[in-house]
């Protein structure tokens, strides 16, 4: 099982409590590297899923290593989090995309205003939310189409930051998503 770290419990001093939304078929790198950049930069993060049933990651097509969820998203509430991480891979998003619980999570933490995170195919959660209209955005070459439908200006660039919405195409664009996440998230 990869280490994810601790879980959510709070730490005086520490930064903003940031949420990474996640469930079986998640790509690894982009759930664990902003994992420890959040963490590395003072901030509390939990991973939240469908259960508390820890959660297989995959590298590319691959199953890889699993992951311990702090909360099941029935026992988690958009006013416990300051910000919002949607990892890619194909299962975990378009999975995701099917529970209303997760649709309306991440449409709470949008509306308030919070950051909002997602890279690879994690923004077919924004369109199924249909949140994409009017945003610039940018993903995973293969659902490009589904956001230009949902409203989006698609646009092929690293990672892009559209008022509190940053999103980012690929794994090869996680240095640049992550630098961009810790600023949109703050410091601490």
């Amino acid at each position: 099982m990869a280490e994810a770290g601790t879980s959510d419990k709070e730490i005086p001093g520490a930064g903003r409590r940031v949420a990474i939304l996640a469930t079986n078929g998640y790509e690894q790198s982009e759930l664990l590297e902003p994992l420890e950049a959040l963490r590395q930069a003072g901030h509390s993060v939990s991973i939240l899923s469908l259960t508390t049933d820890p959660i297989r990651g995959v590298v590319g097509h691959d199953w890889a290593d699993e992951v311990e969820v702090d909360r099941a998203l029935e026992d988690a509430s958009p006013e416990d989090f300051d910000a919002l991480v949607l990892p890619g891979g194909v299962y975990n998003p378009d999975r995701l995309r099917q529970e209303i619980a997760a649709v309306e999570f991440v449409s709470a933490m949008m509306e308030s205003g919070k950051p909002v995170a997602a890279i690879c195919h994690g923004p077919w959660l924004l369109a199924e939310a249909e949140l994409a209209e009017g945003r610039r955005m940018t993903s995973y070459p293969s659902i490009r189409t589904d956001l230009i439908h949902a409203g989006a200006e698609w646009v092929d660039e690293p990672a892009v930051v559209d008022r509190n919405l940053l999103t980012s195409r690929s794994p090869e664009d996680l240095p640049r998503f992550t630098e961009a996440l810790l600023a949109l998230v703050g410091a601490t």
